[in-house]
């Protein structure tokens, strides 16, 4: 089941993490490059509305497969990373630092069998 959408707009007694990061470090530059909305496209036809538990949201599967492929790490140490990274958690789509684990590792693997081998084309493309 595709997640619903979250509101962007928290109210929170913190700054969020657009508040706390450096403009200029390459991981919020890239963050603000991401195409969040044509990775919705392509891969919200791929789940049901209506049955299920809601999936993770795309764009930070996405995110985490991009952050792996660019430091060529595991799955495992893709969301250990995130857990400890604001940068990581901002490319992901986040809007406060969450604390903890993303997903479960495995998530990622049915994430990636969902989309297929011309998803991950696609997500490999667009972040070159």
């Amino acid at each position: 089941m595709l997640s619903k959408k979250k509101d962007t707009i928290k109210s929170n007694m913190f700054f969020g993490l657009e508040d706390m990061l450096n403009q200029k470090h390459p991981g919020y530059i890239f963050a603000n490059q991401e195409k969040s909305q044509l990775f919705e496209d392509a891969f919200s036809p791929l789940y049901c509305l209506d049955n299920g538990p809601p999936a993770k949201p795309i764009r930070l599967m996405v995110g985490l497969l991009i952050i792996k492929h660019l430091r060529n790490i595991s799955d495992k140490s893709v969301v250990e990373q995130w857990s400890e990274n604001n940068y990581d958690q901002y490319f992901c789509g986040e809007h406060v630092f969450q604390p903890g684990k993303p997903y479960e590792t495995s998530e990622l693997v049915y994430f990636r069998n969902r989309i297929g081998e011309s998803g991950m084309e696609l997500i490999l493309k667009e972040s070159i």
